[in-house]
């Protein structure tokens, strides 16, 4: 999906920190780290999944996360600023257990 919210998505992955995006990792796969052969090797609960970013939800709602298919869903936030501010509240905001 061309989307500009997913535009919007990998502006806000430049202003991340290296930390902010090993902890996006962790949110949206289950882990904070990047299989040796690179992100084509990621792997969900049915074997090889890539990582991707999808449109859903209404403005108002926090980035969602299927760590079982390496998927972030997006709202359609209204402008970069919502979505990088969501995002990093949802990144930095989430407990997960098991972190390396």
């Amino acid at each position: 999906d061309n989307h500009i919210v997913i535009t919007w998505f990998w502006a806000a992955m430049e202003r991340f920190t290296n930390e902010q995006r090993l902890r996006l990792l962790q949110f949206v796969t289950g882990t904070s780290s990047v299989p040796y052969e690179g992100f084509s090797a990621l792997r969900g609960s049915t074997g090889p999944r890539k990582f991707c970013v999808e449109k859903w939800g209404k403005p108002n709602s926090l980035p969602r996360a299927h760590t079982c298919f390496n998927r972030l869903d997006l709202p359609p936030y209204p402008s970069p600023e919502t979505l990088y501010e969501k995002l990093l509240l949802a990144v930095e905001e989430t407990n997960t257990f098991g972190i390396e």
